[in-house]
C-alpha cells in the first residue's frame, strides 16, 4: 500500500477515535456548566413542577449517558440537533435547527480565516527566507524582534491596539481610510465591503500567526544550510538565494507545512477571542452567545466542529509532509 494512502487511513482512524473521546469531554464539560436552561427561561418565580415539565419537554430529565448516546447517534447521522433558543414556557416553539445556525456563522469564520491565511502564509515564508538569507544582519534581528513582540502580545491586546489606532485615533484618515471598530458583516454585503469590515480582525490574526510560521521557516532553512549537499551547491558557485530557494526550501517543507497547518487550525479554532472583540458574526461568537444562554446543542455542535477541523488540518499536514519528503514517499 502506498505510504500516503496508509497514512491517511491510519490518521483517519486515529482522528475518529480522538473525536469520539473529544465528544465525551465536550458533553461532560457542557454538563458541568453552572445554571439551568429551564430556570433561566422560566425565571426564578417558576415552580418546581413547571421547571420539571419544561426540562422533560427538552429531554433534560434523562440520565446523562442516555442524552450523550442520543446526541452522538444523531451527530453520526448528520443531525446536530435543535437549538434551545426560541423555546418558551408558553408552548410556542420558535427554535431552529443547529445546522441552520452554525452554517452561516461557519462560512463567516472560514472567510475570515482564509483572508488572514492569504496574507499570513506568503508573508511568513518571505520573511523567513529573507531572514535566513541575511542571517545575523540588522534586518534579521529586526524581524526576529518584531516576531518575538507579536508572540508575546495576547490576541485581545493586539485587537484593542488596532482598534485604538485605526478606528478611534484614525491614523489613516489623511489617506481617506477609517476602519470600523465592529466587524458587523452580513451575507448581503458586497465582497469589497466585507473585506474592508473584516480587515482589522484579519490583521489581528495575521500578526499573531505570522511570527510562529516565520520563525519556523527561518529555523528550518538555517538548519539545512549546514548540510553537505548545501555546501556542495555553494562550491559549484550557485548564488545564496538559489541555494535557499531551490535546495534548502524544498527539503524544509515538512516542518514548515506542519507549523502552517497548526496555525491554519488556529485560524478556525482560535478565533473566538478575536470574534468577540470585534463582534464578528462567526462560529466563535455564536459559541460564546450559546454558552451565556445555556443553549447546549449549539455549544456542543460548535465545539465538535472545532475539534474536527483541527484533526482534519493535522491530517492534511501529515499527508503533505510525506508527499514533500522523498524518503517517506518512496521508502525502501
Amino acid at each position: 500500500m502506498h505510504p500516503i494512502v496508509s497514512t491517511v487511513l491510519k490518521r483517519l482512524g486515529l482522528g475518529l477515535l480522538t473525536l469520539f473521546f473529544v465528544s465525551i469531554i465536550i458533553f461532560s464539560s457542557v454538563e458541568m456548566l453552572p445554571g439551568d436552561f429551564g430556570e433561566s427561561v422560566l425565571g426564578q418565580a417558576a415552580t418546581e413542577e413547571t421547571v420539571a415539565a419544561f426540562r422533560k419537554e427538552l429531554g433534560l430529565d434523562k440520565p446523562a449517558y442516555k442524552r450523550y448516546i442520543d446526541w452522538i447517534s444523531a451527530v453520526a447521522k448528520g443531525d446536530l440537533g435543535t437549538s434551545f433558543s426560541g423555546r418558551a414556557a408558553s408552548g410556542v416553539d420558535r427554535s431552529r435547527k443547529v445546522v441552520d445556525l452554525v452554517v452561516p456563522r461557519l462560512k463567516n469564520t472560514l472567510f475570515l480565516a482564509v483572508m488572514a491565511a492569504v496574507i499570513a502564509v506568503p508573508l511568513s515564508l518571505l520573511l523567513g527566507i529573507t531572514a535566513a538569507l541575511f542571517r545575523n544582519s540588522f534586518y534579521d534581528r529586526s524581524v526576529n524582534a518584531f516576531t518575538l513582540i507579536s508572540i508575546s502580545l495576547p490576541e485581545f491586546f493586539v485587537a484593542y491596539l488596532l482598534i485604538l489606532f485605526f478606528a478611534s485615533l484614525k491614523v489613516l484618515e489623511p489617506f481617506g481610510i477609517v476602519f470600523p471598530s465592529l466587524a458587523n458583516i452580513s451575507s448581503d454585503m458586497e465582497f469589497g465591503e466585507r473585506l474592508f469590515k473584516s480587515a482589522l480582525p484579519a490583521l489581528t490574526l495575521t500578526l499573531v500567526i505570522v511570527a510562529h510560521m516565520m520563525r519556523m521557516t527561518r529555523a528550518a532553512i538555517i538548519n539545512l544550510l549546514a548540510s553537505p549537499f548545501i555546501e556542495m551547491a555553494r562550491l559549484k558557485g550557485i548564488s545564496k538565494f538559489k541555494v535557499i530557494v531551490y535546495h534548502a526550501l524544498p527539503n524544509a517543507w515538512a516542518p514548515i507545512v506542519n507549523v502552517i497547518a497548526f496555525n491554519l487550525a488556529y485560524l478556525v479554532v482560535g478565533v473566538v477571542i478575536v470574534e468577540v472583540v470585534f463582534v464578528y458574526p462567526g462560529i466563535g461568537q455564536l459559541m460564546v452567545d450559546a454558552v451565556s444562554t445555556r443553549d447546549i446543542p449549539v455549544v456542543q455542535a460548535c465545539a465538535l466542529i472545532f475539534a474536527a477541523t483541527y484533526i482534519l488540518l493535522n491530517l492534511l499536514a501529515d499527508v503533505v509532509s510525506i508527499a514533500s519528503n522523498p524518503r517517506l514517499l518512496h521508502p525502501r
